[in-house]
């Protein structure tokens, strides 16, 4: 896997860009049968989930099988790289590279500490408030409504988020007051259109119960590289074309009419920008077996034939 950094226009450290390649089908893989989808981790039932007919959102039902990719974290390692959202990011993308019970496939991909999920919060919520209020209630089983909640806000835990109380989460509740807690790891799922937590759902916990922001790493899938040269080429391509164009004006018109890069050279910078940072659908794989291997896997991770 390649990694390379992304920066913003002002030259400020965005994330990093991995490309990863010679891993054809990820050890967490979406599979898909129908309207029915399902998360596997190594031939291991995470997660089923259900479209309703109306498109208004996805009935889900998590088996507790889900294992962490991210072994765990000490004390003196959180204190060494407090703060530094870009070593901290190259840690969880040497985890994400060298665990085969990840999401990462073939591809490119950004590890963001950038979540959309930090911008939305208004000023006069508390963070324990909107943190808590963004995670999918329901265990083992749960609804993502897209109809009330628009979608991709919300955050899925993979498995129970601990209570307050539980030596870990006091363990991370120090860590937060200290402004040393490590990161949470996230993944975007388009095919449930919210965040799945990849690792870190004690460290979640303790930054609601200290109502504190918690440090979150965002990953998704961005422009394939076989499609980055020929977006590249036409963006570059309208650039020059537009330019073209101003200048003929301005041959005409005179120096009322805007100068051209003024205008376009922003907008090229932003198309460039997109490239390398836009999410791209989750990919997903058809289920062996279709809808009626699903039900299979359903009956045995719930015990219920009429799940859901």
């Amino acid at each position: 896997m390649q990694r390379s950094d992304v920066t913003r226009d002002d030259g400020t450290w965005l994330g990093l860009s991995l490309d990863v390649r010679d891993r054809p089908r990820p050890g967490l893989c979406v599979f898909t049968a129908g309207a029915r989808l399902l998360v596997s981790q190594l031939a291991r039932p995470v997660l089923l989930a259900v479209v309703d007919e109306q498109l208004d959102g996805v009935d889900f039902w998590r088996t507790d099988a889900y294992r962490s990719l991210v072994p765990p974290l000490r004390a003196d390692t959180a204190r060494a790289l407090a703060a530094s959202h870009e070593r901290w990011a190259h840690r969880f993308a040497q985890y994400l590279a060298d665990s085969p019970a990840g999401p990462l496939h073939d591809g490119r991909w950004l590890l963001s500490y950038d979540s959309p999920l930090r911008r939305w919060r208004h000023a006069d919520t508390s963070h324990a408030e909107y943190w808590g209020s963004m995670l999918l209630d329901g265990h083992p089983g749960g609804y993502i409504d897209w109809f009330i909640h628009s979608g991709s806000w919300e955050v899925l835990p993979l498995r129970p988020m601990p209570d307050a109380d539980d030596s870990r989460v006091k363990a991370y509740r120090k860590q937060a007051r200290e402004g040393t807690l490590p990161p949470v790891l996230l993944w975007w799922v388009s095919g449930l259109d919210c965040h799945v937590i990849l690792d870190g759902h004690a460290r979640y916990a303790a930054a609601v119960a200290e109502s504190v922001e918690p440090p979150l790493l965002h990953l998704h899938r961005t422009v394939p590289r076989d499609d980055l040269a020929t977006r590249t080429e036409e963006a570059v391509g309208f650039y020059q074309a537009e330019l073209a164009r101003f200048a003929g004006l301005r041959a005409v018109h005179g120096p009322t009419v805007p100068d051209g890069a003024a205008i376009t050279g922003p907008q090229l910078a932003r198309r460039l920008h997109d490239l390398n940072t836009a999410a791209q659908p989750t990919w997903a794989w058809p289920l062996p077996g279709g809808e009626e291997r699903w039900h299979d896997i359903a009956r045995e991770a719930t015990a219920d034939r009429n799940w859901p």
